[in-house]
């Protein structure tokens, strides 16, 4: 066949195969896996009532967690020190799964409580991802397993296995005996030590619940556990039955759990924050170390503070570990700001923590960013949960953090140099890889 342009026909095949390829990759990773029509709902019931939680089970195809307690542990330790309490108390399992897993002296305290676990006859399992663990030595590893606990890693990364690569386990969900769970921002590396005292240490949070809470903890877990390995865990030795007679210790919190997946088209972690943020009648703070909402949960934030709410969000500030998110975020800091949203940018050291609490009575917490990767790359978790308590204490720290913060002034930001706003665009092209 005589060539065309120079090229045999086969050549043009390929080249536009080559191309297609191209456009695929580049819109597999920094495109939006779905569509995003707006969210619209008939009912609007505030935060605190039964109709709001029966709106969310209905929403979310997720039960009501009818019972238990549920408080805030702020900082290293005291959410690492209960952590390790509640491992050496265990009689009977322990299920441990985190994203990050360094080596340091914080995993030398975490290894030491499972292998003792381990020796008492306890099951212990363990799972980081993969990719969160590359700081995690063999020789650790080896320590754990030689101990008798069983350790997985979510999806281990393989050349065959590339085109799954970039989607993550950012799971928080450690569980113990199935009566006391633990969720938040929290991992296992050492800069989740100590108080948030210096700049080596983050802010960050976790909140440990019992009672019926802890089945939506230990369901996290267990999915992807079964993923990574096909060991079904269930029945009541994992999610024990409440109490049949009247329990005063029991607690009376309710809750509703969020696993969210990347197979997950209905993404029912901004189903949730969006139909939380919209509950709000009079107080809506929020704290979250990587915030770039999309249109939709910027929308309705800036509705409520228009609507008179007072709504407070909390972001790092220059110490971060992730600049470039930072500075995607700030492309929203204008129209945020404009409709009344107040802005604080914290300063004393990295801060992590991921909490929602709203009206003083309802409080979202668990591993979920307010990032596109958290809504539709990563595998998440997150407890809605009623309880006054919980909200107070939340609220309390989050108030107490806003006058560690340098509040972000609209007329000062609008004044800010050119140059900025150009790196901001740049990085928020990359929101789909953060």
């Amino acid at each position: 066949m005589d060539p065309l342009g120079g090229l045999h026909w086969w050549g043009w095949v390929m080249i536009v195969i080559g191309f297609l390829a191209l456009v695929m990759v580049i819109s597999s990773l920094f495109l939006p896996d779905f569509h995003k029509p707006r969210f619209s709902c008939d009912d609007d019931p505030p935060a605190g009532s039964d109709e709001f939680t029966e709106l969310l089970v209905g929403a979310l195809s997720s039960p009501v967690l009818n019972g238990g307690t549920a408080r805030i542990l702020q900082n290293g330790d005291a959410f690492f020190g209960a952590i390790l309490e509640a491992i050496d108390n265990a009689t009977d399992t322990v299920n441990f799964q985190c994203y990050i897993w360094e080596s340091g002296v914080l995993s030398d305290r975490v290894i030491d409580a499972c292998v003792r676990a381990a020796g008492r006859g306890v099951e212990v399992r363990v799972l980081p991802d993969a990719f969160g663990a590359m700081k995690f030595n063999g020789e650790d590893r080896q320590r754990l397993r030689d101990g008798g606990c069983q350790l997985e890693f979510f999806r281990p990364i393989q050349w065959y296995s590339l085109v799954r690569v970039f989607k993550r386990s950012h799971q928080r969900a450690i569980v113990i005996d199935g009566t006391v769970g633990f969720t938040g921002g929290a991992a296992v590396a050492d800069k989740w030590m100590g108080q948030a005292r210096t700049r080596a240490e983050w802010r960050d949070s976790m909140t440990m619940v019992t009672g019926q809470l802890v089945g939506g903890v230990q369901a996290a877990f267990c999915n992807d556990w079964m993923y990574c390995c096909g060991q079904i865990i269930a029945g009541p030795r994992y999610f024990p039955q409440p109490p049949t007679e009247p329990d005063s210790s029991y607690g009376d919190a309710v809750g509703v759990a969020v696993i969210s997946s990347p197979s997950d088209s209905d993404q029912p972690i901004r189903v949730c924050q969006w139909l939380t943020f919209r509950s709000a009648r009079e107080r809506l703070y929020l704290s979250n170390s990587y915030f770039i909402p999309d249109e939709r949960l910027r929308g309705i934030v800036a509705d409520r503070a228009k609507a008179g709410v007072d709504v407070r969000i909390l972001v790092p500030g220059g110490t971060t570990d992730a600049r470039p998110v930072r500075l995607a975020g700030h492309t929203h800091y204008d129209e945020l700001l404009s409709a009344g949203v107040r802005i604080y940018e914290y300063q004393p050291t990295m801060m992590h923590a991921k909490v929602v609490v709203v009206d003083g009575i309802v409080s979202v917490v668990g591993s979920a960013n307010l990032d596109e990767r958290s809504m539709e790359l990563n595998e998440e978790n997150l407890l809605v949960i009623r309880d006054a308590g919980l909200a107070g204490e939340i609220e309390a720290g989050l108030v107490e953090d806003f006058g560690k913060s340098k509040e972000i002034n609209l007329k000062q930001w609008r004044a800010r140099p050119f140059s900025a706003r150009v790196k901001e665009r740049l990085s928020r092209a990359l929101i789909e890889q953060y």
